[in-house]
């Protein structure tokens, strides 16, 4: 009986057809929104007695698919945008920019200024350095008429003509930013540090076809980092209204 009425809760959700008792899963819910460092699979099993590794891994990918609210609104105000690789240092290419043959991941990353204190975040993975690719990650992220500070990049010029106000200033090199010279985008590089430190940190790094659904937690718990039970909450609701992703999807994405 209690099965069959499980299965009825849950029928349409995140956890269609999941075998896991929903305990379990409030449990992982709950440990994966309080916990400041994050939960890798292997801490969650051991702590949930979660019998198979696998069983521990896909339920916090089903979490992490429900944490991006379709109907969140824009950032706005002032924001700062820069781009990063994610995926490390790669021998014999030749240059910042090369794509071609480059195993990292090129993220983009948006943060709200609240004075000298961060804001909303947002970070995805995007194809390339074009203008349009921006445009298009800006457009949905970031509202019209907002004031955006970003590096001297060619490819961030046509913001202005896009409907925003752009400021852009050139970076001072690597070696000076580590001489103690402040950049001119200082949030946003210091949230690419802290999702650096949390992937390398938490899961000792993540494969680059995982990676959208690492950035999307890492802003759902940036963006929550204050009211931890509220995000608890708020996950339990989009997991709820969220269509469930299918093992063999989320296991492709990890093969891709």
């Amino acid at each position: 009986m209690a099965c069959r009425y499980q299965v009825s809760l849950t029928a349409g959700t995140i956890l269609h057809n999941s075998k896991t008792l929903l305990t379990t899963w409030f449990w992982a819910a709950y440990l994966m929104t309080t916990d400041k460092r994050g939960l890798s699979a292997l801490l969650l099993q051991r702590q949930l007695g979660i019998a198979r590794y696998e069983t521990a891994w896909m339920i916090l990918h089903k979490l992490r698919r429900a944490m991006v609210n379709q109907a969140r609104e824009p950032l706005r105000g002032e924001v700062e945008l820069d781009e990063t690789w994610v995926g490390g240092a790669q021998a014999g290419l030749q240059g910042s920019r090369q794509l071609k043959g480059r195993k990292a991941a090129l993220v983009l990353v948006a943060v709200e200024k609240r004075g000298r204190a961060s804001g909303r975040l947002r970070m995805e993975v995007i194809a390339d350095f074009k203008a349009a690719t921006i445009r298009e990650f800006v457009l949905r992220n970031i509202t019209l008429g907002a004031t955006i500070y970003t590096d001297g990049l060619k490819t961030f010029l046509g913001l202005g003509e896009a409907g925003y106000k752009h400021v852009a200033r050139p970076q001072p090199l690597r070696t000076r930013l580590r001489q103690g010279a402040k950049s001119v985008v200082p949030l946003a590089d210091r949230a690419i540090g802290n999702l650096q430190n949390w992937l390398v940190g938490t899961y000792h790094g993540v494969s680059r076809s995982q990676l959208p659904v690492y950035l999307d937690e890492f802003v759902f718990r940036h963006n929550r980092r204050r009211v931890p039970q509220a995000a608890f909450q708020t996950l339990l609701g989009l997991g709820s209204s969220r269509a469930p992703t299918s093992y063999d999807a989320i296991r492709g994405a990890d093969r891709a």
